[in-house]
């Protein structure tokens, strides 16, 4: 049994994680950090899990945890680290993008490999250090791995992809709150979104001549869960693109492509990504559904923690969907 501890608890991540791992058989939480709750108990803000403990959120960390994950807003995890030590047999899953490119993956002493299941398992394997993927990242990355892999992602492509208001994380803001989104719709940072770095970097590790993308990000009237498009030229049959995604996903404990049309609610509350393709004359579209919170963030990281310590991979993650 490992111990866990969590930085930035508070959260929305930390939520996810919090409820992972509370009933993950090969783990325990040691401590839950926050600045902002210390001596608060962890129900006061998620108070879904009363009930399922009386843990307080502590404002100390325990540097000799096995594993501790920062679910710290993107430019702090940096900080943290320098300013609390942990044991050199600490291993860390940071879930900002602080550590995400490949320029930004040597933090003193620290080396972060890119935690993307599908594409670095290996590499994974061997880690001390884990930069989480963001969740467009994630959800559009699995929709384009298998066609950079074969070298048949050369033109452009182009990605609609639509969040629910948790990405935004907990804090209010003129987008996020009830009254501006609900019954409301809208695009952000159109071609020019974070995530679009580490997804680039990806795609070119496997081919490298990859077209250019095109990305627009909106907001949905919805709470959790990402819905990707994506379409680019294809030379080849609809049967031929499903063959290479289901052989790329051979191995994916959580990623499946899905013969019929998919939509949201398959994957919430999941640690999936549901994938479907559909061609039209020359252009294949492939859509790409994920929890934001779950694979997009927490599911995942408890995913590459698994990975690390040689847990079976969908260790603590066997969370259901409901579709009604």
């Amino acid at each position: 049994m490992i111990k866990a501890g969590i930085i930035g608890g508070s959260g929305y991540t930390g939520g996810e994680l919090i409820r992972i791992l509370l009933h993950h058989p090969e783990a325990q939480i040691d401590f839950v950090f926050s600045t902002t709750r210390a001596g608060k108990k962890v129900t006061t803000a998620h108070p879904d899990l009363l009930g399922e403990t009386d843990m307080e959120f502590i404002g100390n960390i325990n540097p000799d945890v096995d594993v501790v994950f920062l679910c710290l807003g993107h430019g702090n995890s940096s900080k943290f680290l320098k300013e609390n030590q942990f044991s050199k047999a600490t291993k860390i899953v940071d879930l900002s993008n602080d550590f995400r490119l490949r320029a930004d993956a040597v933090f003193e002493e620290m080396k972060f490999v890119y935690g993307l299941p599908e594409l670095q398992r290996e590499a994974i394997r061997k880690a001390n250090y884990i930069a989480n993927p963001g969740c467009f990242a994630t959800t559009i990355q699995l929709a384009l791995l298998p066609l950079a892999k074969a070298k048949r992602l050369s033109g452009e492509v182009h990605i609609n992809a639509v969040t629910g208001s948790t990405g935004a994380g907990v804090s209010p803001s003129a987008t996020s709150h009830f009254s501006w989104r609900n019954n409301n719709l809208s695009w952000y940072k159109p071609f020019t979104h974070q995530h679009m770095g580490e997804i680039n970097e990806s795609l070119k590790s496997l081919q490298p001549d990859s077209g250019t993308l095109f990305f627009l990000p909106n907001r949905g009237n919805f709470t959790r869960g990402i819905l990707a498009t994506a379409y680019t030229k294809f030379e080849g049959s609809e049967q031929e693109a499903i063959h290479l995604y289901n052989e790329f996903y051979s191995d994916a404990t959580f990623t499946h492509i899905s013969e019929e049309p998919i939509h949201l609610k398959q994957v919430v509350n999941t640690n999936n990504c549901h994938i479907h393709l559909h061609k039209h004359e020359d252009i294949l579209l492939i859509t790409s559904i994920t929890d934001n919170l779950l694979k997009g963030a927490s599911g995942q990281a408890v995913q590459n923690m698994n990975i690390m310590f040689g847990f079976e991979e969908n260790s603590g993650l066997h969370l259901k969907a409901g579709v009604y």
